[in-house]
């Protein structure tokens, strides 16, 4: 065990945060960065080749999973003889939140991050095989993120995997040695009805189980029977991935549960996302024109612009595929827009461009200038920089049409669409 004060590399330990059967979780300070993280380090008797193969796996699948619910990486290296991982340092875990009172549309806040995280993982072909409470970490602004894909295993076409998980949340196929994407489903099941009833189901899965009462009392029917599906015992009861279970979370939520209305001739076909069609046109008529929402986010199919951090329909990060742009060029880091008259990216802090020409193009989308009295360039809408002396653009920006602001960066959102803030990343409280 590492102790406090005790110096590892350029970590200074401050305290252990929790300690597990293969490895202890520190909270440490970083001395040259100056920033509190947390590291997750192995024990001693697991400083072996056949028990850091899975914390090697965990950092090696950091960069394939970037998303805002999914804890990133910040480094992995051996230090003094120990491997260790290093992450943001959170402020407690679901599990510790959950011992407090907690608000329905709280948990229902939580219940659609830890669905995003989980489903952004299933969609790269990453089953987690430990999905429970204590994986999911809270940040401020109820923040979630979940960590340690340790005992995670990659899709392929014949799996092979011990029956690894935690007691309590694991399914019984994955109990047996044979975890699948409806594994994930059935533990994020248990984790949602634990979250939302206060009470752990215990085995043998029976339908309804104990404390269905406070669960019927937050929910709406509909709701309540997509849970139902989520912890089936039977692999092919329950939903094929976290995706599909999201997308139709989502569904649910947004008040799509009505019963379809059957016409006379007998013709009941209805597209089941026919309500999500109907919101996105809504949105194109009243925003696509100050946002030039022209593009389909690549994970939900909601419209999204270039400018946008991330989708504010499902809060995947880069929304749009690489080298997809509008401009005559695009920036070879963050890989967004640009024009050939541009010194420096407006999307991302990089170094400058090597102009290709001296001419300065005029442009319909330049509606400000740069604050900096030295420059007084054009900037064009939701613009992070500016392209002509690289200063920070600091004036928050509106969204026209609303007079809602995220409560993070304040810049203008419109929360009856968005449950993401596509400028900096965060959840919304609708």
């Amino acid at each position: 065990m590492l102790k406090a004060r005790q110096k590892l590399g350029k970590y200074r330990i401050e305290r252990r945060i929790s300690n597990g059967p293969v490895a202890a979780v520190y909270q440490a300070l970083d001395t040259i960065q100056d920033r509190r993280v947390a590291l997750k380090v192995p024990h001693e008797n697991g400083m072996n080749e056949y028990f850091l193969v899975d914390f090697k796996r965990e950092a090696r699948l950091a960069p394939k999973l970037e998303h805002p619910n999914i804890m990133p990486i910040r480094d992995a290296s051996y230090i003094d003889g120990h491997f260790v991982i290093s992450m943001p340092l959170g402020e407690l875990s679901l599990t510790d939140r959950m011992r407090r009172r907690i608000s329905t549309e709280t948990a229902l806040q939580l219940t659609e991050q830890a669905l995003a995280a989980v489903a952004h993982a299933h969609r790269c072909n990453v089953i987690h095989c430990d999905i429970k409470p204590d994986n999911f970490i809270l940040f401020p602004d109820n923040q979630l993120k979940l960590t340690d894909f340790g005992f995670s295993k990659v899709a392929q076409h014949t799996l092979k995997a011990s029956g690894s998980g935690t007691v309590g949340y694991i399914a019984p196929e994955q109990a047996v040695g044979r975890p699948m994407f409806q594994s994930d489903v059935f533990s994020l099941g248990l984790v949602i009805y634990e979250l939302l009833s206060g009470h752990l189901i215990e085995w043998p899965y029976t339908w309804p189980p104990e404390n269905i009462s406070r669960v019927r009392a937050k929910l709406r029917p509909n709701l309540v029977d997509w849970l139902r599906r989520a912890i089936a015992v039977r692999p092919e009861d329950r939903y094929k991935n976290a995706a599909v279970m999201y997308a139709e979370f989502k569904r649910l939520r947004n008040g799509a549960a009505k019963k379809k209305k059957t016409s006379r001739k007998g013709n009941s076909s209805e597209d089941p996302a026919l309500w999500q069609k109907v919101l996105f046109r809504q949105f194109q008529r009243k925003y696509r024109k100050a946002l030039d929402t022209r593009y389909e986010c690549r994970y939900c199919t909601g419209p999204v612009s270039e400018a946008m951090q991330a989708c504010p329909w499902c809060g995947g990060e880069k929304p749009i595929e690489r080298f997809v742009t509008s401009y005559p060029a695009a920036c070879p880091r963050c890989h967004r827009g640009s024009k050939l008259d541009w010194q420096y990216c407006p999307w991302c802090y990089g170094a400058g461009f090597e102009v290709e020409t001296k001419r300065h193009y005029s442009d319909r989308r330049y509606s400000h200038h740069c604050e900096n009295v030295s420059c007084r360039g054009p900037l064009m809408p939701y613009m992070r920089y500016c392209p002509w002396c690289r200063s920070k653009v600091r004036r928050a920006w509106k969204l026209p049409g609303s007079r809602q602001r995220c409560p993070s960066c304040h810049w203008g959102v419109d929360t009856d669409f968005w449950h993401h803030c596509p400028w900096c990343t965060k959840a919304l409280a609708r």
